[in-house]
């Protein structure tokens, strides 16, 4: 999964794609460079990030799918806003991705409705604040539960299976400490037989383990992508596609 950030404050891109005109034609970079699917967002989630109005984020990421929709592969909408989802759907996107787990009113029955593909994500907290002072008693344990939880509630709505993929939520609300742990622990929600993606590229977890900024986390990025699909993810979210996807050839051609 490529991710296009059409916003301002990216943690990652610094804004450099915050202009439709610059997200269309990464987004046609990432296609060539072998993404599989995109991830377009209009609101940046990074810690402390600020609020965006629905009219901003409309405006920011509907004229990049339409210019897409076209597109030989899916593409995905990064929002927690049911107002976004439905008009994203309206546009053409195969999938909503939404940190806040179909949790704000609203956005269960538009995925039940359309019938599009949904990634769950688990979220202590707010983006604003996440980071302050995130505690658990077993993050494992507890973040797994938690999107169990939200499979539940979403088949009671009459989502099925085959539309859910699951995000343990690697910096959202978590010390590098509980990262840690729920990556050496992915086989356990793997077991809840939803497909599993993992975004951990160019985060602060990686900054933290190797000391480099943002701007030189590739590396880390790849070996993490690596390693999360050697644990079972299935959907690998990513700034450095070609990198990382040569990277998985080689892996799953030497794993067969």
């Amino acid at each position: 999964m490529g991710i296009i950030n059409v916003t301002p404050d990216s943690f990652s891109d610094q804004g450099r794609y915050a202009a439709s005109e610059k997200a269309i034609e990464h987004a046609i970079k990432l296609i060539a460079d072998g993404a599989d699917l995109l991830d377009i967002g209009g609101e940046s989630s990074r810690p402390g990030s600020a609020y965006v109005s629905l009219d901003e984020e409309l405006n920011r990421v509907i004229p990049v799918i339409e210019a897409l929709k076209s597109a030989a592969i899916p593409i995905s909408v990064d929002t927690t806003k049911p107002e976004v989802m439905q008009a994203a759907v309206q546009a053409g996107v195969s999938m909503i991705n939404d940190i806040n787990a179909l949790r704000t009113e609203g956005a269960l029955k538009i995925i039940a409705e359309s019938g599009v593909m949904v990634c769950l994500m688990h979220m202590q907290g707010v983006p604003k604040t996440m980071q302050d002072n995130p505690l658990y008693a077993d993050v494992v344990s507890e973040v797994r539960e938690f999107l169990q939880q939200r499979i539940q509630i979403a088949q009671d709505w009459g989502i099925s299976n085959d539309q859910l993929v699951i995000d343990p939520g690697f910096g959202f609300g978590k010390t590098l400490q509980h990262n840690l742990e729920l990556f050496r622990s992915l086989d356990q929600f793997t077991t809840l037989n939803i497909p599993v993606m993992v975004g951990v590229s160019r985060k602060s977890m990686l900054g933290t383990i190797t000391g480099n900024d943002v701007n030189h986390r590739t590396y880390a990025s790849i070996a993490a992508a690596v390693l999360a699909a050697e644990k079972g993810a299935k959907i690998l979210r990513v700034h450095d596609v070609k990198a990382t996807k040569e990277a998985i050839l080689v892996f799953n051609a030497l794993n067969r």
